[in-house]
């Protein structure tokens, strides 16, 4: 009875305040998701969306900091062998589950190392989860990779070295769940998730809203109280950009995140501040994203639709990175939310990236003169038309590249594309000039050079330029087996450089985290990984 008032109460303050009351006495975090949330089971914590809201929900061994430093999560301390290959956690005795009727009694029972081995193993079926690939390196000969040795000690067995395997359990796929939740839920568990998160399931109705509520035996503290601090979050899902953002300048929602969200024609400056008129409304945060948005070239002479194709011709490659301006592109296009990537692929945030140390492309029409020369196309002349893919989003901005390229006699034609259609036709190599971002999995270098690993080449992995350089795959795979930080790092940057010299992308910006939240609101910290953390979130509630 007691949960259904307080239920009753929370779905109140959500959808209004009463005119009878001056003060809500519950705080609510209020987002609308643009995006579609296809599960909450963190097997399938796939996409950002998916994530926000099982990041929430969930705890794995280790969690991520907002510097990017692994950190204790349900696992209170930890061990690696000398040898790198066993890692060995000691888990917290004070981690329950939540509340569900999944259990005897209805009441959460404490997390064993034993929920790990069965969480961590659902992870090899390619019908649950897409996390199988991020478990290369686990030893799993007779099924043992994972093993509790008692209820509070957790061991993972490597076949070999790997250094960021510790921050690959960082991940939301490596989150805890009882092994009672799949019995009872089997394929409905994506709607009726069971944690151990800061906040715990109360309602889903798929495409129209989301009600999540504090869990009051949550385990963290902040050196004196329980966490979280907020009593309920709610997500809303209206797909229209416009009205999502005219409701969070009316102050229904408290935050709004990402720039494709945000209008930015009214709210900031050309230079990217907020406008006098917003500024006691609302404030907004930016920080370095792990995130490079690049145009790939499929570069594999032995594919049919790179033979014929002028685009094999490293110097044109070149030709087109030195062919325009990616100050003015994010000035102009993205008022200068985001980084012009003059550097390599990796982006900064990360210990390797050296802009000093790594040179990319600036804009520069001689070098693009005599590049054409070298391709045999002085001034363009002879050069077929050459076809850029992309997505109504990004539109704009190939415009922008389109026009640049044109005043030196590279004509451009750009062929838009449902996203899902260019993401299918860049996975199959359909199209061999196309734009592409990549956002970190986990927080190493690895994962944005892993991408160019002719070993990865699509369609079974992510190498959609089907580069191949034996001396970068060689590198490559010292570097995967390299335990000292500084040697690993140089060797990174000895990748990017050959990238840059190949020419198998056109890096075009490093992207931002921006999020802009009401001043009601704090706690609410960014992170490079772009991670929705709500469990120190406080929000003061106003007046009526």
């Amino acid at each position: 009875m007691q949960k259904t008032v307080y239920f009753f109460f929370i779905l109140m303050v959500i959808s209004s305040c009463s005119s009878e009351e001056k003060k809500e006495t519950r705080t609510v975090f209020k987002y609308n998701e643009m995006g579609s949330v296809t599960s909450l089971d963190p097997a399938a914590a796939v996409s950002f969306e998916n994530t926000a809201v099982v990041n929430q929900l969930y705890n794995g061994l280790v969690q991520i900091n907002d510097s990017l430093r692994t950190e204790p999560s349900i696992a209170k301390s930890w061990t690696i062998s000398t040898d790198e290959l066993t890692y060995t956690f000691q888990l917290r005795n004070d981690v329950f589950f939540h509340n569900n009727p999944c259990f005897a009694g209805g009441k959460g029972r404490k997390v064993i190392a034993q929920d790990f081995v069965f969480s961590f193993n659902r992870l090899f079926d390619a019908k649950v989860s897409s996390a199988a690939s991020l478990l290369t390196y686990v030893d799993n000969e007779n099924k043992k990779a994972f093993e509790a040795i008692n209820d509070s000690t957790f061991l993972i067995h490597l076949k070999k070295p790997f250094v960021p395997f510790l921050g690959i359990l960082t991940m939301k796929y490596f989150s805890v769940i009882p092994h009672e939740a799949i019995t009872f839920y089997a394929d409905d568990f994506r709607i009726n998730p069971v944690g151990t998160g800061p906040f715990q399931f109360k309602i889903w109705e798929e495409g129209s809203k989301l009600v999540l509520l504090k869990n009051q035996n949550y385990f963290e503290y902040d050196g004196t109280n329980h966490l979280p601090y907020l009593d309920a979050v709610s997500v809303s899902f209206i797909k229209d950009r416009e009205t999502s953002f005219l409701n969070f300048l009316k102050g229904t929602t408290d935050m709004v995140s990402g720039i494709d969200a945000i209008n930015t024609d009214e709210v900031l400056t050309t230079e990217g501040i907020i406008n006098d008129q917003y500024k006691n409304k609302f404030r907004m945060q930016t920080a370095p994203f792990l995130k490079t948005d690049y145009l790939g070239f499929v570069v594999d002479e032995n594919l049919p639709i790179v033979k014929n194709s002028p685009l094999k011709l490293k110097a044109l490659r070149q030709a087109i990175n030195y062919g325009f301006d990616r100050k003015k592109m994010v000035q102009y296009l993205r008022k200068n939310l985001g980084i012009p990537a003059t550097a390599g692929f990796i982006p900064p945030g990360l210990p390797s990236y050296n802009a000093s140390l790594v040179k990319g492309y600036e804009y520069n029409p001689d070098k693009v003169r005599t590049l054409l020369i070298q391709a045999g196309f002085p001034n363009g002349k002879g050069l077929p038309e050459i076809s850029l893919a992309t997505s109504q989003q990004y539109l704009e901005l190939a415009e922008y590249i389109q026009s640049q390229l044109s005043e030196f006699g590279i004509l451009m034609k750009i062929d838009v594309q449902k996203p899902a259609v260019l993401s299918e036709n860049a996975a199959n190599s359909n199209i061999n000039f196309f734009r592409k971002s990549w956002v970190a999995d986990y927080a190493d270098e690895e994962n944005f050079l892993s991408l160019f690993y002719s070993k990865n080449q699509s369609p079974k992995g992510f190498n959609y330029t089907h580069y191949f350089n034996p001396d970068f795959d060689e590198l490559y795979k010292k570097s995967q087996e390299e335990l000292n930080d500084s040697v690993r790092y140089i060797e990174y940057r000895e990748m990017d450089k050959l990238l840059i010299e190949d020419a198998p992308i056109v890096p075009l910006y490093y992207d931002e985290v921006v999020r802009l939240e009401q001043n009601n609101i704090s706690g609410l910290t960014l992170n490079p990984m772009n991670l929705l953390g709500l469990k120190r979130v406080k929000k003061e509630n106003k007046s009526y």
